[in-house]
């Protein structure tokens, strides 16, 4: 069905009205199309009169949620229990309540936070202040802070993800337990004619996976469809990253100013073709797909509480302009636990950054290290990252010049701020090294900020109670999974040694590949992908691990996970512990290894010729440059 067509068609009332009063089902009569609107706490605060002023769809879907985000919300609900939730989401809905109801539009989100429940009742507040007929429903049963200390005597250890030690060895205060929920509460909220479903810690993707299973009437054993159904919502849940943004290919994105949200357009198998709205900048390509699949995953096997799926069956194909179709998801049981991301304080830090002037900059730094640590309180620790290189004959100023990252941590805020760290580098002036300075408009800081620490901890779904509350009165339980199951990422072999060349050409890495990094926890994760066949054989067997050690010196002593997905041309990485115990309390500077894929494209290695010639249309301005007039060429060794 043609695009234009899929919306809930406007003469179509009785349709309409009969949805909203919950008194009918949708069928599998064609696909329901989710419009994403936010992908993260901050992103763009118009996308919802974007998306209502875009084409025709059934549901808007927003996510707010990242791990680190639910660290600063805790923060917010522990200081006022009525707070707690993202508060501009009201901004942004309240313009479009009455439009939402003439559409017979849902909204799902989780921008409830530590308050799905406040935030519903606000909105009902609203909706009954502008004389409107629309139900809000929220979800609860992820929020188990006050249930940790009876968890426990229950026998449930609350096992961390990665290392398995028990919840017990964990030094730090929790202040935020928040289990992560599937979909089902979200599709019986909607089966129950909830317009708006307001969340807190559900899965990102069961914001798609619950409005799919409410409108095919899928069961709860569906594995298939409700496998497709969680691609889909990873592929959408990021919103502008599906169209463009934080996208290796970049330069070859139209109007990517401001790039559109993504729309996912689910058919009754799972299947699904991700496009965007027609008029709005940014495209949706086949790579812009297949970087958000491989985006903050620990590899093919995907776990979600509703379902466990298999991404390394995944096939991806651009079907027409911003029209990807993504099919071959399958399913299997979910795991019978869920993960439970936990934060605790441990300690505080104060950050700042100063400017090294060139040449001796290793001796400046090291200058500065010893002065800054001169009777230094005990407890205190610091953390000097110097960030980029002097050119070798700088024809600037700031050519001359890297930034270095002073870190301060200590166990409490009042010792830290007894070593004054900002008054301390205001005083290198006239007794440290020539050419320092710091950003005159931007100061220098001593006040203590919190760390927080991230536990995911693991907890049987048995244990949770998960439930949608409807009207604010109403309970309806959410379905159980009729069976669980434990599966374990699959193991592929390290490859051989890549096929020699008769020509190579040394180059970076970026001019045959594309590369998404991100986090999960304290586990940093890349894949690397090539769109052309003909790179596949070489990229796949170039990038073993060993390779990887060389390529990022940073994993050398870490352990790392290496997977392939050859349906995509894919090979993926974990790496293990890179980001400490998570991305809230590790002291790098790239906090959740965002910037790794790049970095790693950056990386110049030996590529047979005859890959670089078909794979030069990349669009990438500056490999082509390097090809054109830098790249050394020789026989392969």
């Amino acid at each position: 069905m043609d695009s234009v067509d899929c919306g809930i068609r406007s003469a179509d009332t009785d349709d309409v009205h009969e949805r909203k009063a919950g008194t009918m089902t949708p069928t599998a009569s064609r696909p329901i199309r989710i419009a994403n609107f936010s992908g993260y706490l901050g992103d763009r605060r118009t996308a919802i009169d974007e998306a209502m002023a875009g084409d025709p769809i059934d549901v808007l879907m927003g996510d707010y949620l990242a791990e680190i985000t639910l660290a600063s919300l805790a923060a917010v609900h522990h200081r006022d229990p009525d707070r707690g939730y993202v508060e501009y989401f009201l901004t942004q809905l309240r313009p479009h309540l009455a439009a939402i109801a003439e559409r017979g539009i849902k909204v799902v989100t989780n921008a409830g936070g530590f308050s799905p429940d406040r935030l519903a009742q606000v909105l009902r507040d609203d909706i009954r202040a502008a004389g409107l007929d629309l139900r809000v429903a929220h979800v609860e049963g992820d929020n188990i802070l006050g249930a940790l200390d009876d968890l426990r005597t229950e026998g449930h250890r609350l096992d961390n993800l990665d290392s398995g030690e028990p919840l017990e060895n964990w030094s730090a205060n929790p202040i935020a337990a928040n289990a992560y929920l599937g979909g089902w509460g979200i599709a019986a909220a909607l089966r129950e004619g909830a317009d708006i479903v307001v969340c807190g810690r559900v899965t990102d993707a069961s914001m798609t996976v619950g409005p799919a299973a409410w409108w095919h009437d899928w069961s709860t054993d569906d594995w298939d469809a409700l496998a497709g159904a969680v691609v889909a919502g990873h592929i959408i849940e990021c919103g502008p990253h599906t169209v463009g943004g934080n996208f290796s290919g970049f330069l070859d994105i139209p109007d990517l100013t401001v790039p559109g949200f993504p729309i996912g357009e689910v058919a009754a198998d799972g299947s699904c073709v991700i496009t965007k709205h027609t008029r709005d900048g940014g495209a949706v390509t086949a790579d812009t797909v297949t970087a958000q699949l491989v985006y903050e995953i620990q590899g093919p096997v995907y776990l979600n509480p509703d379902v466990t799926v298999r991404l390394d069956h995944v096939r991806v194909e651009q079907v027409a302009p911003d029209r990807v179709s993504v099919t071959g998801a399958t399913g299997t049981p979910p795991p019978p636990t869920t993960k439970v991301a936990m934060f605790g304080t441990v300690g505080a830090s104060v950050v700042n950054t100063v400017f090294v002037t060139s040449p001796h900059v290793e001796e400046k730094i090291a200058l500065i290290r010893d002065q800054l640590s001169r009777n230094l309180p005990d407890g205190v620790d610091l953390d000097l990252t110097q960030i980029g290189q002097p050119a070798d004959d700088p024809e600037s100023q700031w050519a001359a010049t890297v930034a270095l990252r002073v870190m301060a941590t200590a166990g409490d805020a009042a010792t830290l701020a007894g070593a004054d760290i900002g008054a301390r580098l205001g005083s290198l002036y006239l007794q440290g090294i020539p050419g320092f300075f710091h950003d005159g408009a931007a100061g220098l800081h001593s006040r203590p900020k919190p760390r927080v620490d991230y536990w995911p901890g693991v907890l049987p779904q048995s244990a949770l109670t998960h439930r949608a509350v409807i009207d604010g009165n109403r309970i309806v339980d959410a379905p159980i999974p009729p069976a669980t199951a434990v599966t374990a990422q699959p193991t592929h072999p390290e490859p051989r040694d890549a096929p020699l060349a008769e020509r190579v050409t040394r180059a970076p890495l970026g001019s045959v590949a594309y590369a998404r990094s991100g986090d999960k926890g304290g586990n940093s994760n890349v894949g690397i992908w090539t769109p052309d066949p003909r790179v596949w054989p070489w990229l796949r067997r170039f990038l073993s691990t060993d390779e990887i050690r060389r390529l990022v010196p940073e994993t050398k002593d870490i352990d790392i996970e290496r997977h392939e997905f050859p349906e995509i041309r894919a090979v993926h990485f974990v790496f293990k512990g890179l980001l400490g115990t998570g991305g809230s309390s590790n002291l790098r500077v790239d906090q959740v290894g965002k910037a790794i894929g790049e970095y790693l494209r950056s990386r110049q290695v030996l590529i047979p010729d005859d890959l670089l010639g078909s794979t030069r249309r990349s669009g990438d301005h500056a490999v082509r440059q390097h090809l054109s007039g830098h790249a050394t060429t020789g026989q392969t060794r």
